[in-house]
């Protein structure tokens, strides 16, 4: 299970919805399976189907997060047009076992946001806790 506080949960709808039509991503700042915020990232892609991180903000965000004492938890990123769940490509590209990933999507008239742990190509679904 993760925990969310509200603020950063609205914050990661917030971040998918501004970014309509390409896919938002980020990372989530944290401990033990609780966010303490999310790190909002630039794709670069530019897409509406995939996303790629700026090496340095993806060095910004590791180097941040330590400084604070705190670890990245977890990432998320938005499917515009598809529902909540791993795409192919985003198994293929799940490389760390121990995050959460968060997917965020707007296919339909309200955002839906579900967390997936993703171990040897295996999905698995994840609880979410929204705390305040």
């Amino acid at each position: 299970m993760i925990k969310i506080p509200q603020s950063v949960y609205d914050d990661i709808v917030a971040h998918a919805l501004e970014q309509n039509p390409i896919e938002a991503c980020g990372y989530l700042a944290g401990l033990n399976d609780e966010v303490t915020y999310a790190i909002r990232m630039k794709n670069t892609d530019n897409s509406p189907e995939h996303f790629s991180f700026d090496p340095q903000e993806q060095f910004d965000a590791f180097k941040k997060t330590q400084n604070e004492g705190l670890r990245l938890i977890g990432m998320y990123h938005s499917h515009p047009l598809t529902p909540a769940r791993p795409s192919v490509e985003d198994i293929k590209l799940a490389y760390d076992p121990n995050i959460s990933y968060l997917i965020v999507s707007l296919a339909e008239a309200l955002p839906e946001l579900k967390s997936f742990k993703i171990k040897d190509k295996t999905v698995f679904k994840e609880e979410i806790e929204v705390i305040l």
